[in-house]
């Protein structure tokens, strides 16, 4: 008799997203997702077992008769419900202390992003504030938006650091994101970002040879003695931040440390970085706003992900990113909410539902850049971002009729996620009341 984690029954829509192992789709493939639909009075199953990895998903008579003598830990009757993979959030600065409330009313006022940070706003405001705290307070509050997120669907999610600058809080800031690994059931890709602003009483090209020469060393001797986990490197390549040089420089030192290459790019003005990041072989890059029509060219070539962030356009009032364009020039396009004191965003599935209102993309484009493309951004689409056998047993269940009232029902999905499950376990459930 075998023993498992978790047996779904009787649901209406399992959604697979994809089906013989893609890792990534591209073009026109981000428009068909493969789901499995009841059959009359037969429902999809889903099993996952001890190791909390995905066993079978099929059509309740088969799993019920391959299963007939297994016990599960906890079944979970789906009548009427869908289930999806858990939701991956691609774009996230959620280590910080110190809201920038204040901020939101003067850009409603007409005050541009860069306005604000040359006011004493923007990062600047955070790093003081971060700076101030200590890794417990910072912990506290992390761990929170944590939490907050698995509630809205995502199971694994890009953190970056990027609010101290200096070395000391930047390796604090990634500590915190290390702790939480341990303590909260949603994965995390860790990203190094001392190279997010300017500190103060610097130049760029100061700042540059700063994290060159003293943060990425560090990085490495924490990495290569076990207490430091990092995976990728990121820069805000920006106009009055850091030029494309020094972008380049400093994402090939953090190459040469085995971080992969995931970075803000072409978001206020077009620098061509786009273009470096192709060169270098990004894994993935962000924002995108300006991008011109050789960086999606040069992206699609070295198949470097490019990481919407719609809320960010919304909420700065920028212009919308090319996704159309990019989608139809073979580029692959995930989604991220950019949760940063800027943008107070946690949920997936609002940021799906700005991706489809304001950039076009259509509902089942949106959950492939949700889902597999997000995943594939961040190297973990073998593991992450379909239902499929042998991947991580992360799902959400929709009380629902249709996968698309996730994204449909604007604000609504504190209501339509039932439960979200991480490796087989249950680790939300919808209040009752």
């Amino acid at each position: 008799m075998s023993s498992h984690r978790l047996l779904i029954h009787s649901a209406r829509q399992a959604v697979l997203v994809v089906s013989r192992g893609e890792t990534v789709l591209r073009g026109d493939a981000m428009k068909h997702v493969s789901i499995l639909e009841e059959d009359g009075a037969i429902g999809i199953s889903v099993v996952v077992g001890r190791d909390g990895l995905i066993k079978a998903v099929g059509y309740d008579a088969a799993i019920q008769k391959e299963y007939s003598k297994a016990t599960f830990d906890e079944t979970v009757n789906a009548s009427g419900m869908c289930v999806l993979p858990g939701l991956v959030d691609g774009h996230t600065h959620p280590v910080w202390a110190g809201d920038r409330v204040h901020e939101f009313a003067m850009k409603l006022a007409g005050a541009s992003y860069m306005e604000v940070h040359e006011a004493g706003g923007g990062i600047n405001f955070t790093v003081d504030h971060t700076w101030a705290a200590s890794e417990d307070q910072l912990y506290t509050d992390f761990s929170q938006r944590l939490w907050r997120m698995l509630k809205c669907g995502t199971t694994l999610v890009e953190c970056k650091s990027g609010y101290g600058l200096d070395v000391d809080t930047e390796v604090k800031m990634l500590k915190v994101i290390d702790r939480a690994r341990k303590d909260v059931p949603i994965d995390i890709s860790s990203t190094y970002c001392g190279a997010h602003a300017v500190p103060k009483g610097k130049t760029a090209e100061e700042a540059t040879e700063d994290v060159i020469n003293v943060h990425i060393p560090k990085l490495k001797e924490l990495m290569s003695a076990g207490d430091l986990t990092v995976d990728n490197i990121d820069v805000f390549c920006e106009k009055g931040v850091f030029d494309v040089s020094q972008t380049q420089r400093i994402l090939q030192s953090g190459i040469d440390i085995g971080l992969a290459v995931n970075f803000h790019g072409e978001e206020l003005n077009y620098l061509g970085s786009a273009e470096m990041g192709a060169k270098l072989g990004a894994q993935a890059i962000s924002h995108l706003e300006e991008v011109s029509d050789e960086g999606i060219a040069a992206m699609a070539q070295a198949g470097s992900v490019a990481v919407i962030l719609p809320t960010t356009a919304y909420i700065l009032r920028l212009k919308q990113p090319p996704v159309r364009k990019m989608i139809e020039a073979g580029v692959a396009v995930a989604l991220g909410s950019d949760f940063n004191p800027n943008a107070f965003c946690l949920s997936m599935p609002l940021v799906m539902h700005l991706a489809c209102v304001n950039l076009r993309m259509s509902m089942n484009e949106a959950l492939v850049a949700a889902t597999i493309n997000a995943a594939a951004s961040l190297g973990k689409a073998t593991t992450h971002g379909s239902l499929e056998v042998g991947k991580n047993g992360d799902m959400i269940i929709v009380d629902a009729p249709r996968w698309e009232h996730l994204i449909y029902q604007l604000g609504g999905h504190s209501d339509v996620i039932k439960y979200v499950i991480k490796c087989g376990q249950i680790v939300h459930t919808k209040s009752k009341v």
